[in-house]
């Protein structure tokens, strides 16, 4: 078996009692003592602190000194517009194959001389590959080695941060800034995975224990686990990469296509030029042929990852599947996103999941299952 990586809070999971599993590659803390249930309400009620150190921080530098330059060569692999994007701000995107399949999700922001790129812990160096293929002749790209990745949100999140680094209380969501600390040098975006207000904040790895230790210190802030993060991101109506999104998967079938700007569509200024672009311009245009739905199951059963999906109880043949499913704590309520065939992607269609050789009935609602209570 290939030797675990440990993120720089490594000791302190352990310090604070952490149940550690292996996740892409790390050992990572699934839950502390409090458990899932209290981590997930501490967090959409105080402020809940999150090791992602695991996660990918890499660094565009146009060779040419024009970060213009960087921008569109950034766009040949991503259909979302980086030209467009002011600096101190972020955007969501995702780079896609020939296919028109997501390979990777990720964010990226203008911080004025260079692009900075958060991406999935699992695909960070295949997305760094990816990018000194398609990329590397006008740019310099750096994965950030020796930096630590650390989330906090919540409603509280903002107060327990600016204690620290006073000037994120003017941020909104979406924005970045470097900011001085007793901490160093702060790289921070005031974003998350959690549909709450909140930051990922990336530190120098030395010193990321000590800066953990610090907002641990207000008693608003407590350490929150894989179990809590994924709970959370499922009522937000978040995608997970490789369950409900992946290399087979358009961002249209996912239901991501606001993510794709005007410009970047048929039609637009700098319309295509990016990999799939037939088949993902095709469906926004014409319509992919299945969904991304949430899914609401009667009854207390949660219908998890490949549940299948029937729209008759008698039905031979699914017609879909779950790709995410759990109990949403704060709904206190069994939830999952699935996919399903265009036409019956509507809210209010009923279906059943097959769990344990039963059929159980659901219903197709909107996304998000619970409003993001982001901070514009």
């Amino acid at each position: 078996m290939t030797e675990l990586k440990r993120t720089d809070l490594f000791d302190l999971h352990h310090e604070l009692g952490a149940r550690m599993v292996p996740f892409a590659g790390y050992e990572m803390p699934v839950q502390y003592p409090a458990g899932v249930m209290r981590e997930h309400r501490h967090t959409r009620e105080k402020a809940g602190l999150f090791d992602v150190g695991h996660m990918g921080q890499i660094i565009l530098k146009p060779r040419s000194g024009h970060l213009e330059d960087a921008a569109a060569a950034l766009e040949r692999v991503v259909p979302v517009s980086v030209l467009g994007l002011k600096e101190g701000r972020q955007r969501y995107g995702f780079f896609t194959n020939d296919d028109g399949g997501i390979l990777d999700d990720l964010m990226f922001a203008n911080r004025g001389d260079h692009l900075f790129l958060v991406v999935n812990a699992a695909n960070k160096q295949a997305d760094l590959a990816h990018l000194l293929t398609h990329l590397g002749d006008e740019c310099e790209i750096e994965m950030v080695e020796k930096r630590a990745l650390i989330a906090l949100q919540g409603p509280e999140a903002e107060t327990a941060l600016a204690r620290i680094a006073s000037d994120v209380a003017s941020m909104r969501f979406m924005d970045v800034a470097v900011i001085s600390s007793d901490f160093g040098e702060l790289w921070i975006s005031r974003s998350g995975y959690t549909g709450e207000d909140g930051f990922e904040i990336s530190v120098e790895g030395p010193r990321a224990a000590d800066l953990a230790r610090a907002l641990l210190a207000d008693p608003a802030v407590a350490p929150i686990g894989l179990g809590a993060r994924d709970s959370l991101r499922l009522e937000a109506g978040l995608c997970l990469h490789g369950h409900d999104i992946d290399a087979t998967t358009s961002p249209v079938e996912a239901s991501l296509e606001w993510a794709i700007q005007k410009v970047r569509r048929k039609g637009g200024a700098r319309e295509g030029g990016f990999p799939g672009a037939t088949r993902i311009l095709g469906e926004i245009e014409n319509g992919a042929p299945r969904r991304r739905v949430g899914i609401l199951p009667e009854g207390r059963a949660p219908m998890r990852e490949g549940t299948p999906l029937f729209a008759e109880t008698d039905g031979n043949t699914p017609i879909g599947h779950v790709t995410s499913g759990g109990f949403g704590p704060s709904l206190g309520r069994p939830l999952a996103m699935g996919y399903v065939p265009a036409e019956l992607a509507r809210e209010g269609i009923r279906l059943f999941g097959e769990v344990r050789s039963r059929r159980l009935p659901a219903t197709i609602t909107g996304l998000p299952f619970r409003a993001a209570t982001y901070k514009r």
